[in-house]
């Protein structure tokens, strides 16, 4: 992954570098677990407060990188694994749509050296399939609403919902 600015496509924020992004999701302060959700939402809004006090850009460029890396983690070799309980791991759940994507977030959470684990080898991605990273995928929007006093009301480059990359899934 690049750490230097990509050219913006026209009408869009320019990307915030990927090891400032990362240096960002540090903040959080690890993967959402199951028995720490109220730490994990702490250090959302712990990031959340940091990229409020920073320039707009920064809080714009963020919520690029951040459905980048999601949309990465946007394939069917992560989306038909199961759920597992680390409580009960033989066993495993459909992820529904929303799961996927909170389990990606919990991903993304984790940090830069889960997240590139992950996409190298795509059998990880369980480990945070039961975990969700629901918490992160407002922190963005809520910077920017506590930075401009406006609601976010920006399209990214790419769309992270589940199934969206239509490359990851050749089979739908």
């Amino acid at each position: 992954m690049s750490t230097i600015d990509e050219a913006p496509a026209a009408g869009l924020p320019p990307q915030l570098p990927w090891e400032r992004f990362w240096q960002l999701i540090a903040l959080i302060g690890g993967e959402p677990a199951v028995a720490f959700c109220a730490t994990f939402h702490d250090g959302c809004e712990r990031l959340s407060e940091v990229l409020a006090a920073g320039p707009v850009e920064e809080i714009l460029g963020f919520g690029e990188r951040f459905a980048e890396a999601l949309y990465r983690l946007d394939r069917e070799e992560y989306g038909t694994q199961g759920a597992v309980d680390p409580e009960h791991p033989g066993e495993s759940l459909p992820l529904s749509d929303d799961g996927f994507l909170y389990a990606r977030a919990a991903v993304v959470a984790a940090g830069r050296a889960a997240y590139e684990r992950v996409l190298g080898e795509p059998e990880l991605f369980a480990a945070h399939s039961f975990r969700s990273g629901e918490s992160l995928l407002y922190v963005h929007e809520e910077a920017y609403e506590a930075a401009t006093g406006e609601e976010w009301d920006h399209d990214t480059r790419y769309d992270y919902e589940s199934c969206s990359n239509r490359e990851g899934w050749p089979n739908l």
